[in-house]
């Protein structure tokens, strides 16, 4: 039996040296890991950071452009402002304008009318006598230049159907 105490010997002892060579490799993984724990906690930070500096670079660059956006608007909508301003004075003085020269010619137009009044009153009989002597003349003058006309048309007539028969020969 004392072969079979050496044997338990043996085996404990393996045993022993297996677990501490076990924990040492636990203790190494550990640090190991520890360190890259670390190393991507320190990566993540880094990353963050930068992420968050580009972040308020490009919100701040935005804010720029946005800003000179609002007032190049501002400036082309106050200008616009002005140019309907100005349209609408102009307008304005135009209506102006024509009311009082509407006024004016209403004036006139008042008066014109009331003096030719009184002058038709006056000399109602000659025009009459002319007036009757004219339409007369004019009524002469307008049938000749219809005889004109109508002797004209027959003659073109004519021309077109002779113009026709040669076509088809």
């Amino acid at each position: 039996m004392s072969n079979g105490t050496g044997v338990t010997d043996t085996l404990t002892q393996a045993a022993e040296t297996v677990a501490e060579t076990a924990k040492e490799l636990g203790t190494q993984v550990v640090e190991k890991a520890s360190t890259a724990v670390q190393r991507a906690r320190k990566t993540a930070s880094k990353a963050k950071k930068a992420v968050k500096k580009t972040a308020s670079k490009a919100g701040k660059a935005v804010s720029k452009r946005v800003a000179a956006a609002k007032k190049a608007l501002a400036d082309t909508s106050a200008a616009n402002k002005k140019k309907v301003a100005a349209a609408k004075a102009r307008k304005a003085g135009a209506k102006k304008a024509t009311k009082k020269a509407t006024k004016k010619a209403a004036k006139k137009a008042t008066a014109k009318k009331a003096a030719p009044k009184k002058a038709t009153a006056r000399k109602a009989a000659p025009k009459k006598a002319a007036a009757k002597k004219a339409p007369a003349r004019k009524a002469v003058k307008k049938a000749a230049p219809a005889k004109k006309a109508t002797a004209k048309k027959a003659p073109a007539k004519k021309k077109a159907p002779a113009r026709k028969a040669t076509k088809k020969k």
